[in-house]
Formats: structure tokens, C-alpha cells, sequence
């Protein structure tokens, strides 16, 4: 019997697993672009994070993708508190589809998603096949479930043990808290539920409190997202464990009501689990939206701290000041100088991420990658408006080198991502590297943003004797990187370096040469404008 009860719960994992991974396939990338842009105010955050959850099928998803966007500076804890709200209202959207009773489908939607799958030539047809494999996969788990824990009817320890939850709600919240935890999932958490109803097994007094306990469970995975993030995305989660303890504690009190108001919904027991799930979220919803700054201010208060918070788009380009071509330059040199040092930053954090092995650097290079990008269009769009008008020479000069600035600014951030890659090829395929070898990298990097620092501050001061300095150092670069390589052949033909360590070896270095490369480019505009 529990073989066959883990067996379902693995086939339904699967499916909802299958389902979620079509979706996600078929909505690309769209999904954090409207996590992105849509959020600015609460309900519309309330709404997309509803709308988003119910694509991709895990509250879990989207919350660590909120603490991702705060921790990268695109996202304000306001706008989080209020995706994270509407993430647990689309979760119960999985809940409201496995209460469907439609046994006698399970098998031709798998025939049929497998055979879309399989024939379909376009990929969207062949993720519309993944989504109707994995539904049916899931239902077919569900049933095993189902007819697995029908012998349970007979057992009364298990039958008094599941009556206890209705009369010890604490323990049932327990019970569900832990489960979720464990499973990483209240979706799953809520199946196993709703079979147990659908094999009269659970009442749904036991009900109530374990789905409280699951909205706590779901929390976990976020939480874990937040270790070593900032202290915004540290307060993202907070807000999300807080949102669902309260809710719960609040619900737990008057579980009675609960369940008198469950009562009026019709359907049957698997169908009262579903609209309970529902129920809970949205109340806690409607009863803390009113209530965000008091809950955001309450949350900054539980987690104090100050930090340099990265601002989304430009702090000092001003249109009103492109009538006066000076003061212009001046803002986007400011702007180009921020967009730089934050491409410093991401140099900093993918060297660490190779030489400490640690992911969730590479994580916070790929995030804040996409700022640099965005300061490099705005500044190049505002340096476009500016050319419209009348220059004097040296001003012209000056327009000039900063474009070639902001493109070879923008070069670093990507060579920054690019090393970010080599670090998590070093994670994932565990290659094995001599002290040697990383104390060459680590000598050759700290050489690297030496000069690009010094290339900052010749571009913010419009200094000829920092853009000689630049130079200098970019030499030194050359001299160390050529050494590398030598060392590195040497290694090669003694049989003392791994190859696949070798490629990345290689591919570190170029890329530090390269950053080296366009900090002496920085260098020479300077020099080229005196």
C-alpha cells in the first residue's frame, strides 16, 4: 500500500512538474518581464502576481523570482509585499483543477499529450502537448493516491489520528507545515489532501488547520532564497513568512467561522479543501491590502538596517537640460560614472563567485547584468536627444568619447556575466583546480579592476594624469596575461591541469584581458579629448 501511495505521489509530482515546465516553456521569459514592469501598485502587484503563479504553477517560483528583483534593485519591497499577496492566491488555482473528478479522461489525455508532444513540430505545439501530459500524469497520481489510502478506511488508529487534527487544530497546522516544507510544495501538500478526502478519510475540520499549516510551509523556500541577499530581499521573505503566520493565526482563532463559511460553498469534500485553499488566500489578502505601508513599515521595523540600495534607471539625466549642452554632459557623465561602478561591482562578484564557489553570486551578477543594460540604452537615448542640438567642438569631443565610454562600459558588464558562467560551470561540473592556478587568477583579477577603477576616475574627473595611470597599468595587464598562458601550457604539457578546468582557465583570463582592454579604451578617449 505505501509503495503504491509514494508511487502516486511521485507520478503526481511529476505531472504538476511536467504541467508547470510547459507553461513556463511557453510563456518564455514574459513571465518576470511582468513581474518586472507591472508591479507598481499593489492591487495591479495583487493581480500579476496572481496571473503568474497561475501559469507557472508555484507560489514558490514567484516569490523567490520577487526576492530575486528586490535583491537586484527592480523591485520595491511594497510592490514584493503585494506580488507575494496574489502568489498565494494563484496557487490555489492547482488545487481548484485536481478537485475535477475526471478519472475516465487520466489515460486519453496522456495519449494525447504524449502524441502532441511527440509529432507536434513547432515547439509551442509540442509545450501544449508537455502541459496536457503532465495534467494527465497528475490526475493519474492523484487517483493512485486515492485508491492507494482506500484500505485506511478500515484502520481505525488512522481514521482516530486524522479525527484528531479536527479536535487538536494545532497539530494539524503542524502536520501541514511540516509536509509542505518537506515537499517544497503546498500544491502537492494540498493533493495529498484531497485525496485523502476524496478516499473518506479526512474531514474537513482536519482540513482547515493543515491548510494553514501549508501557507506557513511555502514559506520556507523563499526564506532559503534569501541567505546572503540584501537586506530588501531579506525583508521580501520576511514579509511572506509574516503574511502567512498572521493569516493563519488570525484563521486558527476562528476556525469555527472557517468552517461555517467553507459550509456555504458548494461542492463536494475534495471540492471544499479546493475552495477552502481559496478561500483563506483571498481574505488574507483583502484583509492586509488595506493595510501595506502599516504592514511594510512593520516589517522594516522587525528587520532594521540600512543599505545602498542599486536604484532602477537613471538618477541624473534630465531632458530639461538638454537646451544646455554642458550641464547635460555633465548629468550623463554622473549617470555613466554610477552605470560603471556597477559594473565594477559585478566584476567583484563574479570573481568571488568563481573563487569561493558560491551560486548565489553568479545569481546577483545575471540580475543586476540587466541594469547595466538598461543605464546603457537610457544614457545612449539621452546622449541621442542631446545630439540634436547645436554643439561647440570641444563639447562635441566630449558628447563623442562618452558614447564610446557607455559601449565599452556595457562590454564589461557582459565579460562580468561571462566569467559569472565560467564560475557556475566550475560549480555544477566540480572541476578541480590548483592553488596555483587560482592564486594566478586572483593576481591577474585584482591587477584587472585596479585598472578599471583607475579608468572610473579618469572619466569622472576628466583627469589626463588618471588616464596615463590607466594605461600604465593596462600594460601590466598584457605583460601578466601572456605570462598565464605560458604557465598554463607548461601545466598542460606536464599533465598537471584538468582540461575541462583548462577551458575555463582560459576563458577567465580573456575575459579579464578584455576588461583590461576596454579600460584602456576609457583611457584613451580622455587622453583624446585634451
Amino acid at each position: 500500500m505505501f509503495l503504491t501511495l509514494f508511487g502516486g505521489l511521485a507520478l503526481f509530482l511529476y505531472g504538476m512538474q511536467a504541467m508547470a515546465d510547459g507553461l513556463q516553456k511557453a510563456a518564455g521569459d514574459r513571465m518576470r518581464r511582468i513581474l518586472e514592469v507591472l508591479t507598481g501598485i499593489p492591487l495591479i502587484g495583487v493581480v500579476v502576481g496572481a496571473f503568474v503563479t497561475a501559469i507557472i504553477q508555484s507560489s514558490s517560483a514567484t516569490t523567490v523570482m520577487v526576492v530575486g528583483f528586490v535583491n537586484a534593485g527592480l523591485m520595491t519591497l511594497k510592490q514584493a509585499v503585494g506580488v507575494i499577496m496574489g502568489a498565494n492566491i494563484g496557487t490555489t488555482i492547482t488545487a481548484q483543477i485536481i478537485a475535477f473528478k475526471i478519472t475516465q479522461f487520466i489515460f486519453p489525455l496522456i495519449a494525447l499529450g504524449f502524441g502532441i508532444n511527440f509529432l507536434g513540430k513547432s515547439r509551442a505545439t509540442k509545450y501544449l502537448g508537455q502541459v496536457l501530459l503532465g495534467f494527465g500524469i497528475l490526475f493519474l497520481g492523484m487517483d493512485t493516491m486515492s485508491q492507494a489510502m482506500r484500505p485506511l478506511s478500515e484502520n481505525q488508529t488512522f481514521i482516530a489520528m486524522m479525527q484528531d487534527f479536527g479536535h487538536r487544530p494545532l497539530l494539524g497546522l503542524l502536520v501541514g507545515l511540516g509536509a509542505t516544507a518537506i515537499l517544497q510544495s503546498s500544491s502537492a501538500t494540498t493533493g495529498i489532501m484531497i485525496a485523502l478526502a476524496s478516499a473518506n478519510l479526512l474531514s474537513i475540520e482536519a482540513a482547515l488547520p493543515m491548510l494553514l499549516g501549508t501557507n506557513i510551509g511555502t514559506c520556507i523556500t523563499a526564506v532559503l532564497a534569501s541567505i546572503g541577499t540584501s537586506l530588501t530581499a531579506k525583508r521580501a521573505a520576511l514579509a511572506h513568512v509574516l503574511f502567512n503566520v498572521i493569516g493563519s493565526v488570525i484563521f486558527l482563532l476562528f476556525l469555527e467561522q472557517f468552517r461555517l463559511a467553507v459550509d456555504l460553498l458548494p461542492g463536494d469534500m475534495a471540492r471544499q479543501i479546493a475552495n477552502a485553499h481559496t478561500l483563506f488566500n483571498v481574505a488574507n489578502t483583502l484583509l492586509f491590502l488595506p493595510l501595506i505601508n502599516l504592514f511594510v513599515s512593520f516589517v522594516i521595523k522587525l528587520a532594521p538596517g540600512k543599505e545602498e540600495i542599486i536604484i532602477k534607471g537613471p538618477v541624473y539625466l534630465d531632458e530639461r537640460m538638454l537646451g544646455t549642452p554642458a550641464i547635460a554632459l555633465s548629468l550623463a557623465t554622473k549617470e555613466l560614472v554610477r552605470m560603471a561602478n556597477l559594473a565594477h561591482q559585478m566584476v567583484v562578484e563574479a570573481m568571488e563567485a568563481f573563487l569561493q564557489k558560491d551560486e548565489r553570486k553568479v545569481e546577483w551578477v545575471y540580475e543586476h547584468e540587466d541594469l547595466v543594460d538598461e543605464l546603457a540604452d537610457q544614457i545612449t537615448a539621452y546622449l541621442a536627444k542631446l545630439s540634436q542640438g547645436e554643439m561647440n567642438p570641444v563639447l562635441s569631443k566630449k558628447h563623442t568619447g562618452l558614447l564610446h565610454s557607455v559601449t565599452d562600459i556595457e562590454r564589461i558588464g557582459d565579460h562580468a556575466e561571462n566569467i559569472a558562467e565560467m564560475a557556475l560551470a566550475r560549480i555544477q561540473e566540480n572541476l578541480p583546480f590548483s592553488d596555483l592556478a587560482l592564486e594566478e587568477i586572483n593576481a591577474l583579477s585584482s591587477l584587472v579592476r585596479e585598472t578599471y577603477l583607475q579608468a572610473i576616475n579618469c572619466l569622472q574627473h576628466d583627469s589626463v594624469e588618471e588616464a596615463k595611470k590607466t594605461l600604465a597599468l593596462e600594460k601590466r595587464i598584457d605583460t601578466l596575461e601572456k605570462e598565464l598562458r605560458r604557465n598554463h601550457i607548461s601545466r598542460l604539457n606536464t599533465g598537471k591541469c584538468f582540461p575541462g578546468s583548462g577551458v575555463v582557465y582560459l576563458d577567465i583570463v580573456s575575459n579579464l584581458e578584455r576588461i583590461g582592454d576596454h579600460s584602456n579604451n576609457i583611457g584613451q578617449i580622455i587622453l583624446g579629448e585634451h
